[in-house]
């Protein structure tokens, strides 16, 4: 008996596999590598001496830390907003919908000059905000409210066409069940949309962390305050010190592709665990 052959969309493997990883190594690969390869012009002690520096140490600190809490209060209020747009039905429910994609055609200096008009103490929010001991603008908290500004729309794209094919006929068989709003969200909703959930975490985080120019406006710069490690790569060009703004990247390198692949795990555990690789 003769074997069947598999029809194929694109034929030729190997010719799609080969430009596939052309194009992965131009475009990836190669850049990155040239990073690191930059970095042999220092020698191991000179190259430990800019990367562990105490202003560099500290943009390390402030930018992977409000990188991680601004993905994880994106999750929380993506999945929120998300939920409404997708099961209720409301006044200017299209206007919502197309303003959160707003930070992603919006240029990062717009947004930055933006908020910063905002939160300053003259702002419209800031100066309501001031008088209560709350400073936003040209502090670690502008940062924050930049990353999460910029990182929203990456939660919510990725959770609501899930959310868009969840059926409700689960929801209703677990009421049916005698479970409440709450178990029925822990046990029925949340397992499906974790994975999503998570990914939108991983892309709201990546984008946050190599963020520059609605930052650094807001930001304030203040070297051990509120200065990030992008903007000291950028110190570190402008000063001609090609291989110590190469070896800070590096590390911004390793730290982020660490902390992916430790959230792509968990993507791939919990998929695993509730069947949605099948």
């Amino acid at each position: 008996m003769a074997a069947t052959k598999t029809f194929r969309v694109l034929p030729g493997f190997n010719i799609t596999l080969g430009f596939t990883l052309a194009y992965l190594s131009l475009i990836v690969l190669i850049p990155l590598s040239a990073v690191f390869l930059k970095t042999t012009s220092l020698s191991f002690a000179e190259y430990w001496h800019v990367v562990t520096a105490p202003r560099v140490v500290a943009t390390y600190k402030l930018s992977f830390g409000l990188s991680l809490v601004a993905a994880a209060i994106n999750s929380v209020f993506g999945l929120m907003l998300a939920w409404a747009l997708v099961r209720y039905s409301f006044p200017g429910k299209r206007l919502v919908d197309a303003l959160v994609d707003l930070p992603f055609a919006l240029p990062t200096a717009v947004a930055g000059i933006a908020l910063t008009a905002l939160y300053a103490k003259n702002g419209w929010i800031g100066q309501y905000l001031d008088p209560l001991g709350i400073q936003v603008a040209f502090k670690p908290l502008g940062i924050l409210v930049a990353l999460v500004f910029i990182g929203l729309p990456f939660v919510v794209r990725t959770v609501q066409p899930i959310l868009e094919d969840l059926d409700t006929e689960l929801e209703e068989a677990a009421t049916s069940l005698g479970a409440h709003r709450w178990q029925t969200f822990r046990h029925v909703i949340l397992p499906i949309l974790l994975p999503a959930l998570l990914t939108g975490f991983a892309l709201a985080f990546a984008r946050a962390v190599g963020e520059y120019g609605s930052v650094i406006f807001i930001a304030g710069n203040i070297p051990m305050v509120s200065e990030i490690t992008p903007l000291m790569i950028i110190t570190k060009l402008e000063q001609y010190d090609y291989a110590g703004a190469t070896a800070i990247a590096t590390v911004m390198l390793m730290l982020s592709f660490t902390l992916l692949l430790i959230i792509n795990g968990l993507q791939a555990w919990t998929s695993k665990r509730t069947g949605r690789d099948r």
